[in-house]
């Protein structure tokens, strides 16, 4: 059997602005959607921490550096610029696999550069 396990989330990215004319996603800094090794159109949830708000999208890649994170098409509805948001992906893993199972966790800064790469998180961490 498997579950579906986190396979990386980056924490915490600021909502750089909000397009809700565009068709659709988010466009995000490829260096943020590398250092989590996200790749374009790979689908994700993005948790808006500023409002609690929750979609499902995918990604598009966004300048290199940029700090870019754009919300786009409908879901703009959810997050402005400015918002604080978590992009998570999952995946699913044997049960046999779990253990050894660790997802990559991105800390970025307050201008959404990369601050630190991580494969663990405890219960209780703040950033």
């Amino acid at each position: 059997m498997k579950r579906e396990m986190l396979r990386a989330k980056i924490h915490r990215v600021r909502v750089t602005e909000a397009d809700l004319h565009y068709e659709g996603s988010l466009t995000l800094d490829t260096e943020l959607m590398g250092a989590g090794r996200f790749y374009p159109f790979e689908r994700i949830d993005v948790y808006n921490v500023t409002r609690g708000t929750r979609f499902s999208t995918y990604l598009i890649e966004g300048k290199e550096g940029s700090g870019v994170c754009c919300v786009n098409g409908a879901a703009a509805h959810l997050a402005s610029a400015g918002d604080l948001v978590i992009i998570a992906s999952y995946i699913p893993v044997e049960e046999s696999e779990i253990p050894g199972h660790r997802p990559i966790v991105v800390l970025v800064d307050e201008q959404n550069r990369v601050r630190e790469v991580k494969a663990t998180e405890a219960a209780g961490a703040r950033v």
